[in-house]
């Protein structure tokens, strides 16, 4: 089992820095935003076999921790 940020890698050449499903090429933002238009997970993984469970589940706690950090530093 993995932590949710060795799934995700940041790097310049790969969509433009995007923080990324690491071997996939498949950003965060986009897996959250096919989530909150209601795409199911198995609809994401029916369209996106490369990914898992597990690789939805790091992109969702990735942004949470952003999100978490976003308040941090506005407090």
């Amino acid at each position: 089992m993995h932590t949710p940020h060795q799934l995700i890698s940041l790097n310049a050449g790969i969509r433009f820095g995007k923080p990324c499903i690491v071997g996939a090429r498949i950003t965060v933002q986009g897996i959250v935003s096919w989530l909150a238009s209601g795409t199911s997970f198995e609809e994401i993984l029916e369209d996106f076999p490369e990914l898992t469970m597990e690789h939805i589940r790091a992109a969702l706690a990735f942004a949470a921790d952003i999100e978490r950090r976003t308040r941090q530093v506005a407090a």
